[in-house]
């Protein structure tokens, strides 16, 4: 499993041009967390990706979205999983089918709502226009 964390002040998911997920946080700052599933992952790898998003100290002062409060935009995104090794295609072989992966991404949305954190989640499946605006920019990558 791989996730990309990124220190935002807004983003947003539109699909077919209606917004599905949108966090505006100038004040405290926000997440942006693209995670992608593999097929060969630990059965609780979703439980480390979700202490990241929640307890990474990536926001202003060196705080957690669980410290200030700080929203997160969770979106699925399989492209993660690609292998680009060879070739001048990627292969998607590494990444979990939907129906396995879909709900290991809203066991982490759960996860992290029980830890008090406002989610807003992208449309699993759907193809997404993500847009945000990046704090620092500060993105990290992270892999359980």
């Amino acid at each position: 499993m791989k996730a990309v964390l990124t220190r935002v002040t807004s983003a947003s998911v539109t699909v077919n041009g209606e917004t599905v997920g949108e966090i505006d946080c100038p004040d405290t700052g926000g997440i942006l967390a693209l995670v992608g599933v593999g097929r060969d992952d630990a059965p609780d790898a979703w439980k480390t990706v979700a202490r990241k998003i929640a307890e990474l100290r990536i926001l202003d002062g060196e705080r957690s979205a669980e410290d200030v409060g700080a929203p997160v935009l969770l979106v699925s995104q399989f492209t993660l999983m690609g292998r680009t090794a060879k070739g001048r295609r990627p292969s998607w072989s590494d990444a979990a089918p939907g129906a396995d992966a879909a709900p290991v991404v809203e066991a982490i949305a759960d996860q992290l709502r029980s830890r008090g954190i406002h989610v807003e989640e992208g449309r699993f499946g759907a193809h997404m226009h993500v847009s945000s605006v990046n704090d620092g920019p500060f993105t990290v990558i992270v892999e359980a």
